[in-house]
């Protein structure tokens, strides 16, 4: 067998169906492999499309997302992606093509080092040295890729191997080691923790959704009747219909769930890190609390917040160990008081379309298998705070990276794990165009992927930000020159309405959710709507800004 179709033959053993990527030079010898194999290959018109794809259908599958390109810029434009799954614990293997072995080092054409590149982005980077290394080598970058904490592993293959040939070829099908088993010591702690407190809260993070966890924390939090909030990537790990889920914390929040860590005497954080964007003045948030911190990375365990009780190992298992009910029924009245008290609402009296309001209707219109996937601003906010989930797999969105142009190659990605699934892809006008050429991607596959682009002519987010704590210093942020958007998505073949009006919007939310195939909804907004309510940097969760009175 040749390099390359060693690596084809150790995908397949891997489980592999669906790969992401675009051909060049030296990575021409793994797609010439690729003809007739079992491997389906989604060229997209970018490779940071590839990735972020890759991202996707892992996100939703829960298998390795996989991606190719070729050497140089092929494999930079990877970078991006490679980073996004990174810091959001996605499991992915990119495999790039390199010069061959004897031109490395020599600024041949099309070399980068992508191996010293991609090490600050990667949990491992492999180069491959010798042909009978091979297969070993993809088995170990899909063990590691999906064990502990996920994360994306890159393969280098320099050309010459991917041509060379090997009479003999062994492929490894030993499964992944189990995942560590929180210690006894520790989870008797946390009940005693748990029993002893009046005010305690669960905080729940992404790693619900990577451990496979939704079952045992809903049933944890049934049995003992805490109440729940939960990160960006939290989101659906409890579902957002639930009488004891608060909703979202942090920077864009709501207020009951911000007021609830405020003030809450033991917060137990399950699969979550006290990212900034949560937190805000970590030195005064959950100021009163206690913390359980529970967490499959020791790393993570007691960085930002030291824990008072620390689980290590699988949260999936720990979590059937702490159905503990204190006594607390003045602090879930509290609670849920708050609830009612600072619930959305949406009769904002505007001649605009208001996203909030189209975003929570379609929501409630739609199933509860409905996928979406946001690029990143003030529609991703909007999504997160107005949008029911009650799977976090079905809420596709970047975090840790903040990547704009993620959303579409994401829905290609999540279309393609779950063909028969609803995927609609929340953007914006400034994200949509930074791969918008991904459109043509779903008309060439026939995917019935439906847009939501919310335009304001602005890039909103940061318009906001400037209007706010920059004295409304406007700078760079004007979009009213993108082009029409309806006359480009039919363009690229796929059918689009636009949305002017709020009487226009109950039809639209129709056409999006009956029609069959792909459809691009551009929906007008007033370029003044803000996300509220916002914590100001630097500022505890208590100094929540909220909307003026108009």
């Amino acid at each position: 067998m040749k390099g390359a179709e060693i690596v084809v033959k150790a995908l397949e053993k891997e489980g592999v169906d669906v790969i992401f990527g675009y051909p060049g030079g030296a990575i021409m010898p793994l797609y010439d492999a690729l003809v007739g194999s079992n491997l389906k290959h989604i060229l997209v018109r970018h490779e940071q499309a590839a990735a972020l794809a890759a991202d996707g259908y892992a996100r939703h599958s829960g298998k390795v997302g996989v991606c190719l390109a070729t050497s140089g810029p092929g494999a930079t434009n990877l970078i991006t992606g490679i980073a996004n799954a990174f810091l959001d614990s996605v499991p992915m293997v990119a495999i790039t093509g390199q010069v061959s072995s004897a031109f490395i080092g020599t600024d041949a054409f099309q070399e980068v080092d992508i191996f010293g590149i991609s090490m600050p982005v990667v949990k491992h980077s492999f180069l491959v040295r010798r042909i009978e290394d091979l297969a070993g080598i993809i088995h170990e970058a899909f063990q590691i890729a999906r064990s502990g904490r996920p994360g994306p592993v890159l393969v280098d293959l320099p050309k010459d191997i991917a041509c060379a040939e090997l009479d003999l070829v062994a492929f490894d099908s030993s499964e992944d080691e189990p995942a560590q088993r929180p210690e006894g010591p520790q989870v008797a702690h946390a009940r005693e923790l748990i029993e002893n407190s009046t005010r305690p809260l669960v905080y729940a993070g992404g790693g619900i959704r990577i451990a496979q966890a939704c079952h045992e924390l809903r049933a944890f939090v049934d049995a003992t009747g805490i109440p729940v909030v939960t990160t960006l990537q939290g989101l659906g790990s409890v579902p957002s219909t639930h009488d004891l889920n608060l909703g979202m914390l942090g920077m864009h929040g709501t207020k009951q769930a911000n007021l609830a860590v405020q003030e809450c005497d033991l917060l137990i954080c399950v699969a979550a890190r006290f990212d900034d964007r949560v937190t805000g003045k970590l030195k005064e948030f959950a100021p009163h609390a206690k913390v359980i911190h529970m967490d499959i990375d020791p790393a993570e365990v007691s960085k930002l917040r030291t824990a008072d009780c620390s689980i290590i190992g699988d949260v999936k298992v720990a979590l059937n160990f702490l159905h503990v009910r204190p006594s607390m029924d003045e602090w879930v009245e509290r609670c849920m008081s708050n609830k009612a008290a600072y619930t959305f609402t949406y009769d904002v009296p505007t001649e605009h379309v208001y996203a909030p309001k189209m975003l929570h209707d379609l929501s409630v219109a739609a199933s509860d298998d409905t996928i979406i996937s946001c690029d990143v601003g003030q529609h991703q906010m909007w999504v997160a705070q107005h949008c029911q989930f009650s799977a976090p797999e079905n809420h596709l969105t970047s975090g840790g990276l903040g990547t704009m142009g993620y959303g579409l190659p994401a829905a290609v990605g999540a279309q393609m794990a779950n063909p028969t699934a609803r995927v609609i892809n929340v953007s914006g006008d400034g994200s949509i165009m930074m791969n918008i050429q991904e459109l043509a991607t779903i008309n060439r596959y026939k995917l019935p992927v439906k847009i939501i682009l919310f335009d304001n002519q602005a890039l909103g987010m940061v318009r906001q930000w400037q209007e706010l704590f920059f004295e409304e210093r406007y700078s760079e942020v004007d979009l009213s020159d993108n082009p029409d958007f309806v006359k480009v998505a039919e363009a690229f073949g796929i059918p689009a309405i636009r949305v002017e009006r709020p009487d226009q919007v109950e039809d639209a939310i129709k056409q999006i959710l009956e029609s069959d195939g792909p459809l691009l909804a551009h929906v007008l907004i007033d370029p003044r709507e803000n996300v509220w309510p916002l914590v100001p940097p630097g500022k505890s969760n208590t100094e929540m800004m909220e909307a003026k009175a108009v």
